[in-house]
């Protein structure tokens, strides 16, 4: 006798963007095909009373293998950064294909493939990051590449070898409107960093706390609005990613009340993390692993994220995973003599895929901030609204992936470097004492992880060819 299915969980309380039910689930051919009262007939089934079944988490921002250009380098792969993503929740990944200054964009999504093709644990999808609009990127190779699935890409506003000048954006906004993109934006304002900046290194603060005094709000405020206004100016959809705290928010919250479609991201350091945590010890260089862009702000900015998550001025959480080592070998890590001679120079990132979920959940929905039915929302729902994914993924749906993370609501676990999967050898969370915990991550009705380890195989994950964002 054939199975009619080749797996049902059972037993679970089911938890959506919308609402939450007890039903079973059964999966055929990596998808969902029947939600029930009662599910028979399965050639393998998993027990899930007393757990969630959410949909598998959606990371939307996450760098892996990604060319820096300073000597340093990125401590995750494909291979160890989705392992990671599985073993927290997720599964599905954006992580950037990087146009180098000088090099064709076309070329650079080619390059990124290859590193990806059969090193993923989870399924993958590419956003794009422009540098450098020439004339054939913007006449040729951006138009073709979203025609291809490559429906959003992202700019900065900051960093001298990636930002776009103003025109340039204006440049990329109109091509972007035309082939119905959507635009990711770093808004931090170039000129008033650098202007800080010297002025800190003058007076001889150089330690890695300075980096928050030079990255100041008023900074990213600024470049949040100038963002906002070149959009309006294009009549484009925008979203504004790795939002720190309650100025930029006012500016995306003005922008909508224009009627503009200003979208807008924040990250677990924005809730988890403060400036306070980049003077190390004693001003020390062990503030250098906190050190990112945006940085962490204060309790006060902490508390108008809580108000952006619960009031819907946010409709993504991602983690903004820019994984580097501390010691890295050869000085590629932060703790570089470069680096040591000022925050400037310090890699900007950390990392987070793997505990982007736990953190939210913990902080949200177990202190009751949130519910789970707005966590899903913000982990799986929207982003997979946002760029193109849904309803295959995303949700927990018939026809749809069978993605799928069961988290036990009561499991406590202490956040450690020892018990994580990433490539990095430190988290900024060490010693964060979290409740929630996912305990079994599945991939189109494949286990992926579960208790803490990941039991499926490099080449798991899938390539992920996207539509029009469905919200713009």
């Amino acid at each position: 006798m054939t199975n009619a299915y080749d797996l049902a969980i059972r037993g679970g309380t089911i938890v959506t963007a919308a609402d939450r039910f007890k039903a079973d689930i059964g999966v055929r051919g990596g998808l969902v095909v029947e939600i029930a009262e009662r599910i028979e007939g399965a050639a393998e089934e998993i027990d899930a009373t007393g757990l969630l079944v959410m949909p598998g988490g959606i990371d939307a921002h996450v760098h892996f293998e990604q060319p820096t250009g300073d000597g340093t380098v990125m401590a995750d792969d494909f291979a160890s950064g989705t392992r990671s993503a599985a073993a927290g929740g997720t599964t599905t990944v954006l992580p950037f294909a990087l146009q180098e200054k000088g090099k064709s964009l076309r070329q650079s999504v080619m390059e990124y493939h290859k590193k990806a093709d059969g090193n993923c644990y989870v399924d993958v999808s590419f956003h794009l990051i422009v540098t450098d609009p020439t004339p054939q990127v913007l006449g040729q190779e951006l138009p073709a590449l979203i025609q291809d699935g490559y429906t959003s890409f992202k700019v900065f506003m900051t960093y001298e070898d990636l930002m776009l000048t103003d025109s340039e954006l204006l440049d990329v906004f109109e091509v972007a409107r035309r082939e119905r993109a959507l635009v990711m934006v770093h808004a931090e304002g170039h000129d008033a960093i650098k202007h800080v900046a010297r002025r800190l290194e003058e007076s001889g603060k150089t330690a890695p706390y300075y980096h928050a005094v030079a990255h100041s709000m008023v900074a990213e405020r600024e470049a949040t609005h100038r963002a906002i206004s070149h959009a309006q100016i294009t009549d484009l959809p925008i979203v504004i990613v790795h939002v720190s705290g309650r100025e930029p928010m006012e500016q995306i919250q003005w922008a909508r009340k224009k009627n503009l479609k200003v979208f807008a991201e924040t990250c677990p350091q924005y809730i988890a993390l403060t400036a306070d945590d980049l003077k190390g010890l004693n001003m020390d260089f062990e503030g250098a692993k906190y050190v990112c862009s945006p940085p962490p702000r204060d309790a006060a900015n902490q508390e108008a994220i809580w108000e952006g998550l619960r009031d819907g001025t946010f409709d993504i959480f991602s983690s903004d995973h820019a994984p580097f080592r501390f010691d890295g070998p050869n000085d590629t890590g932060k703790n570089n003599p470069r680096a040591r001679t000022s925050f400037k120079w310090v890699p900007n990132g950390i990392p987070g895929v793997e505990t982007r979920l736990p953190i939210l959940f913990s902080e949200g929905v177990s202190k009751g901030r949130i519910s789970a039915e707005r966590f899903v929302q913000l982990t799986a729902t929207n982003p997979a609204r946002l760029y193109g994914l849904y309803p295959r993924k995303g949700s927990i749906t018939v026809g749809g992936d069978a993605d799928i993370t069961l988290w036990d609501p009561e499991k406590e676990v202490t956040i450690s470097q020892q018990i994580l999967h990433h490539g990095p050898d430190y988290t900024p969370y060490e010693g964060m004492q979290v409740k929630g915990w996912p305990v079994k991550t599945i991939l189109r009705g494949r286990i992926i992880a579960e208790d803490g380890e990941v039991v499926g195989a490099k080449g798991d994950g899938a390539y992920c060819a996207r539509d029009v964002s469905g919200l713009i």
